[in-house]
């Protein structure tokens, strides 16, 4: 068996303009990469049932209920909330990923102030 590293990518939420980008670059601070001014979201290595890559923070929609991904550190996985309860959370696997579709950003869906 031949072990290939998995490809880490990330988007992120400028802060002051309130956009989702991709990035041209990252910096590298004692093994912690960072971006001034804006919050890194990681590639969680799923895509939705349009093929459409998957986002820590993405929000996704499956039926009429939307749900947001995350990184939930007590199971060190990727896991799924609904927006109105995200106290149930459940573990996100490919499985559930392709019968769901990317809606946007939990950023992107906050009111602005």
């Amino acid at each position: 068996m031949e072990f290939k590293p998995r490809k880490i990518k990330f988007k992120a939420w400028d802060e002051e303009s309130k956009l989702l980008m991709r990035l041209n670059s990252i910096d590298c601070n004692k093994g912690e990469l960072i971006k001034r001014g804006h919050i890194l979201l990681q590639f969680t290595g799923l895509h939705d049932c349009d093929a459409e890559e998957i986002y820590e923070l993405d929000v996704l929609m499956l039926s009429l209920e939307k749900y947001v991904v995350f990184w939930n550190e007590a199971t060190n996985g990727w896991h799924i909330a609904p927006i109105v309860n995200l106290a149930d959370s459940r573990s996100f696997l490919s499985d559930s990923a392709i019968k769901m579709r990317r809606f946007g950003s939990y950023y992107q869906l906050q009111p602005t102030s």
